[in-house]
This record gives structure tokens, C-alpha cells and sequence, in this order.
């Protein structure tokens, strides 16, 4: 464990000395492009920060490769060299994107080239961790491959929309996948804790911790298609090295649940990949129906909902932190708990908990809208969304302060015109000011 944490330190600290350079390259030379109408940021920012994160990758991998208890880890190098090859392709074409914007058909065909190169060099699915099935084909495992790591490193570029969002999710997600592995590796071959799935899921944790001071909110580097692709090109490696590599058989006498080990290699990846994998599937069936190409850009993914219902960026990159540890963690109580109804009520009670945090807007705002409905003609509210302001013809004076908490109600003495409202009309809602008092 302690090794798998000092080439997780190793990894953060140069990601944070290379996000350090990279940030003030970026402002220097004004490596960024123009801002787009879906964007959340208003100001200018350096997507680079892909390229520290892969620095912190390459620096980690080549300091394990010189530990020898990491020696049957790098016992086949063409594996590693292939790791780093697909990485290398993945960031180019993403630092080429973020400066130039490249079509989605370069941007498939690198990320099938990537996939391709870590299935030539045996990283692939080779049987699946249900009853431990073989993949029959050489072909049919190269297809597989390339549409997992395909499929992962899309659905975790298209949740990188926020600040800090990629990132904490990313090291939540990998260090339940890392302690599942570790546990796993010591429960089937106790004499050797190291692995391949391990060690890639504590680089990733390494360089996404390394990263995310510049990134969290407000960020000032942000780490582009270049590091999205690059985490889920990793993670989706991380769980093709896990699969085929336990027989969950053997896990069933080890004092663990019965059924579920013989899931939970095939399981767990899709748990902690739970929310870009529905943000993904989402998407394109959003741009299918509307006769779009399924990569075309549009601003309607989950982020994005969350922040029109009122939340702020913050309490929705930390929504996404809650739904992304509660189910990847429930899973994982499954077999380290029994009996099952342990796992079973974390889950009931955390889904129940975020649940209430991710909708209770939507409360807020209905009661708002009840007061508006219940409200005279020629009346007007406090206002409950910044769009509602911004869609009536009304001097900035005539509103409520911006400071008023969403649903409340102005002070019965007085209203945003500094006028005492009629007795008559409900709390929070205003009368329509003279217009020509403010011409």
C-alpha cells in the first residue's frame, strides 16, 4: 500500500509543478480559445492542463518501473510502452482540439487509433467476469476494446463542463476502484499485492489531486479534452487489466458475499462511471432524436440541468461528487459486508439523501411559482430566476436585491422601488413600477 501511495504523491506533485508552468505559459501566450455559448466560465482560461497531467502520468509509471516490487507489472513492456503511446495520442489530439477545435471525426479516429494500440499490445478484454466467459475471437476482442475505451473516454469528456467536476469525481471513482482491486489482489494472491489495474487507478488519483487546486472553483486551468480523454483512456485500461485476471471463483472462499464477486469486476466500473456513463447515453440519445451527430455540442447535459435549477456551480460539482460515491461505494459494500441489507441500506438512505440535495430547487422554485399564479394582474415577483429578470422589459431599480436567497420574500415594509406595496397582494410580489419614473 505504502508504495502504491508514494508513486500516487509522485504523480501529484509533478502535475502540480507541470499545472503550475502550464498555467502561466497558457496566460502569457494566451493559449486559450474564444469562450462558447455553452460555456459556464466568463473569463478567458487555458485548456492545457491535460498536458501536466500526462506529465505526471509518464514521471509516475517510469520512477514504479524502477521499484522492484513493481517488477511483474513491467514484466511485459510492450504493455506499459503501448499504456504510454495510447496516452501520448490521446493528449496531442486533445491539446489539438482545445487550440484548433477538430472535427468529431478526427477526434473518433484518434481515440480508435489509441484503442487500437493497447489491444495490438494485449491490453484487452479477453473473457468477462461472469462465470469467467472467453471472448472466442481475436476480432471480437479488439471490437470490444476499442468500443470500451472508446465509450469511457467520451462519457467522462462530456461531464467536464464545471470546475473541478472531472477531477474530484475521477479521484473518488478511482480510489474505490483501487481499494477494490487492492483488496481483490490480497484476497486471491496474498504473497503479491501489485497489479496493473492498482497502480494505473493510483496514478490517476495522483494526477487528478495534483490538478485540482488549478481547477477547482473559480479555476484557472482547466485540464481540456486532453485530460478528460487521458483519465478515461486510464480508467478504461485500469478495468480491462482487471478483467480476465481473477476467476471471481476463487474469490467465493475468501469469507466475502457468494453471488456478487462473480459481478463486481464488470459491475464496479460501470458504478463509478455511473454518472458520465447516463450523461453520455443521455446525450446522444438527445442529439439521435434531433437528427444530430451524437458527438455535436449543445448545452443540455446534466451539469447543466443542475445549474438551471437554481444550484451554483459548487453544490453541483458536489452532487456529482455524492451520486458518484454513494453508488460506486454501495456497490462495494456487497462484498465486503454481509449480510446484504448493510449494502442495501447505505444505498436506500444515500440515493434517498442526494436525491432530496439534487431536486429540492425545484421545490423552492414551484413555491415561487404558486405565489406568482395566486398573484393580481399588473403585478410582478421577487425574482426566482435570473432569466425571468432578464425577460422583462423592467429598469434594474424596479427588481429585488441580487442578495435575496432563491424563494424569499422582501420585507413587508418596503419593495425594491423603495415604495410600500398594497395591503392586498401576497408576500414577495410586487406592483409594476411607473415606467416613466425611470426614463
Amino acid at each position: 500500500m505504502r508504495l502504491y501511495i508514494l508513486v500516487a504523491l509522485i504523480a501529484a506533485v509533478v502535475t502540480f509543478i507541470l499545472s503550475f508552468a502550464v498555467h502561466r505559459l497558457g496566460v502569457k501566450y494566451r493559449l486559450h480559445p474564444q469562450i462558447r455559448e455553452r460555456d459556464v466560465h466568463t473569463n478567458p482560461t487555458p485548456r492545457l492542463g491535460g498536458v501536466a497531467m500526462f506529465g505526471g502520468v509518464a514521471v509516475a509509471l517510469g520512477v514504479a518501473s524502477q521499484i522492484p516490487f513493481f517488477g511483474l507489472v513491467f514484466s511485459e513492456p510492450g504493455r506499459m510502452w503501448a499504456i504510454l503511446g495510447a496516452a501520448l495520442i490521446i493528449v496531442a489530439m486533445g491539446v489539438a482540439d482545445d487550440l484548433l477545435d477538430l472535427d468529431w471525426m478526427i477526434k473518433l479516429a484518434g481515440q480508435i487509433l489509441a484503442a487500437s494500440l493497447l489491444a495490438w499490445q494485449g491490453v484487452a478484454i479477453a473473457s468477462l467476469p461472469i462465470g469467467g466467459i472467453t471472448i472466442g475471437s481475436s476480432w471480437m476482442s479488439l471490437i470490444l476494446t476499442v468500443f470500451a475505451v472508446v465509450f469511457v473516454m467520451n462519457a467522462v469528456n462530456f461531464i467536464d463542463g464545471l470546475d473541478g467536476l472531472v477531477a474530484g469525481v475521477a479521484i473518488i471513482a478511482n480510489s474505490v476502484f483501487f481499494l477494490y482491486t487492492y483488496l481483490l489482489t490480497a484476497a486471491t494472491n496474498p504473497n503479491d499485492y501489485f497489479n496493473l489495474a492498482s497502480l494505473l487507478s493510483a496514478v490517476v488519483i495522483g494526477a487528478c489531486v495534483g490538478f485540482l487546486p488549478f481547477n477547482w472553483n473559480p479555476a484557472r486551468l482547466f485540464m481540456g479534452d486532453a485530460g478528460a480523454y487521458l483519465v478515461g483512456l486510464l480508467m478504461a485500461t485500469s478495468a480491462i487489466a482487471l478483467t480476465g485476471q481473477f476467476d471471481p471463483r476463487l474469490i467465493e472462499g475468501f469469507g466475502r458475499a457468494s453471488i456478487f464477486p462473480a459481478f463486481l469486476p464488470i459491475l464496479l466500473p460501470i458504478a463509478i462511471l455511473i454518472v458520465p456513463l447516463l450523461d453520455f447515453a443521455l446525450a446522444v440519445t438527445r442529439r439521435l432524436r434531433a437528427g444530430k451527430s451524437p458527438f455535436s455540442a449543445d448545452r443540455q447535459h446534466l451539469h447543466h440541468r443542475l445549474l438551471d435549477m437554481g444550484h451554483s456551480q459548487i453544490t453541483a460539482v458536489l452532487i456529482f461528487y455524492s451520486w458518484t460515491a454513494v453508488v460506486s461505494v454501495g456497490l462495494l459494500l456487497f462484498w465486503l459486508v454481509k449480510p446484504y441489507s448493510w449494502a442495501i441500506l447505505f444505498l436506500a438512505v444515500g440515493l434517498v439523501v442526494c436525491a432530496v440535495v439534487t431536486f429540492a430547487p425545484l421545490s423552492r422554485r414551484k413555491a415561487v411559482e404558486a405565489a406568482v399564479q395566486a398573484a393580481p394582474a399588473g403585478a410582478v415577483t421577487a425574482r426566482f430566476d435570473p432569466l425571468d429578470a432578464a425577460s422583462e422589459d423592467l429598469p434594474l431599480d424596479s427588481l429585488p436585491p441580487d442578495s435575496l436567497p432563491l424563494g424569499d420574500t422582501l420585507p413587508e415594509e418596503t419593495s425594491a422601488s423603495g415604495a410600500t406595496p398594497p395591503e392586498n397582494l401576497p408576500p414577495g410580489v410586487l406592483p409594476v413600477p411607473d415606467q416613466k419614473e425611470h426614463r
